[in-house]
């Protein structure tokens, strides 16, 4: 049996008042136990993830923002991650973690936060994947059953659940290109023309909008829970910041643009695991998605640009607050390589006509 996604000990900069914490708690809920350990979850670049073990030997994960962050709306928001995570669960899907308890008073912890149950599972990261021997038949079988869950996510009723309620879909993608490009200004640091041609691109090529879904906006392997009996098998999904509805393929396009393969540069390939032997291409992915879920993915392009524009003002954002002195996080000081690095890949992905 493969380890389960392992913590380490909670970052400078970045600890937790425990005991306001367990004073909150325990007047939510009582039964809950006392925090006698925290730790924190190694991966990610965006809201921190911290293991609390209790009195009880339960185990549990509480998720705030980074540090700093308050002036970056949206992804940071725990309030609404906690209320996705409920409305899942009160429409029966299973696969992630029990939401807990929410809390906005800023007084505990100087910030929204939530806890959820933890799922005791494999999480597949860029640094311990290609380290687990893990072969190329069973890495094909992962890849498809990636695809697949995504297609079953897509095909959750959004108006009978009431997760429609999640997001305005008429003019979604506008939205978002002219949204990201915003953020991207707010955040910048440097001159990239690289940026101003990928968002001239997509202003000119916006595509008639797809049926809206449930689109998770962040879905990649590590954003999921695997069984560590069976990697094939997805437990939990995780991460849902960034939740919305609206055009499915723009869910597509993000999960392509962290889809890096074998050819592609060192930074796509530090940050993903896509490029190990036995996984789908970018392409193979899009067809068997295409195959699954019944949609048209003729105009892919459009929606892996997009992805990679966004992960591009991501960076940029992680960047400048680092670059400001809010993050002591030395993963970040060189995040401006990867702006220009996934900024490129875009342009080159147009100039070439393809994924």
């Amino acid at each position: 049996m493969l380890k389960t996604d392992s913590t380490t000990t909670v970052r400078e900069g970045e600890q937790l008042n425990i005991d306001n914490l367990n004073t909150y708690i325990a007047s939510q809920l009582p039964n809950f136990g006392q925090i006698t350990e925290v730790r924190q979850f190694p991966g990610g670049y965006s809201n921190l993830t911290y293991s609390l073990k209790t009195q009880h030997d339960q185990e549990y994960v509480l998720r705030r923002p980074p540090f700093g962050s308050k002036h970056i709306k949206g992804g940071h928001d725990m309030g609404r991650e906690f209320r996705v995570l409920s409305t899942l669960q009160s429409a029966g899907f299973t696969k992630i973690p029990a939401p807990v308890l929410f809390c906005e008073d800023e007084s505990v912890l100087d910030c929204p936060f939530y806890i959820m149950e933890r799922v005791q599972g494999v999480i597949l990261r860029a640094h311990n994947a290609p380290k687990m021997g893990i072969d190329s038949a069973t890495m094909r079988r992962l890849s498809e059953a990636l695809v697949d869950n995504m297609a079953a996510l897509h095909a959750i009723d959004i108006h009978q659940t009431g997760l429609v309620q999640l997001g305005k879909p008429e003019g979604y993608i506008q939205r978002q290109v002219e949204g990201w490009y915003k953020r991207y200004q707010t955040a910048q640091t440097d001159d990239v023309p690289a940026v101003e041609q990928a968002y001239a691109w997509l202003v000119k090529n916006l595509p008639t909008e797809n049926p809206p879904t449930l689109i998770h906006n962040d879905y990649k392997y590590d954003n999921v829970v695997l069984n560590p009996n069976d990697l094939t098998d997805l437990m939990a999904v995780l991460d849902w910041e960034m939740t919305t509805v609206g055009d499915p393929l723009m869910d597509v396009g993000t999960s392509l643009s962290y889809w890096s393969e074998a050819n592609d540069g060192l930074f796509e390939k530090s940050f993903n695991l896509t490029w190990l032997p036995g996984n789908l291409t970018r392409q193979e992915f899009a067809d068997r998605y295409a195959q699954k879920s019944g949609r048209d993915v003729s105009n892919i392009l459009f929606y892996y640009v997009f992805g990679l524009f966004k992960n591009t003002v991501v960076i940029q954002q992680i960047y400048a607050r680092w670059k400001q002195g809010f993050s002591k996080d030395e993963r970040f000081a060189g995040l401006h390589v990867g702006v220009k690095a996934l900024i490129q890949k875009a342009v080159t992905s147009i100039e070439a006509g393809k994924i």
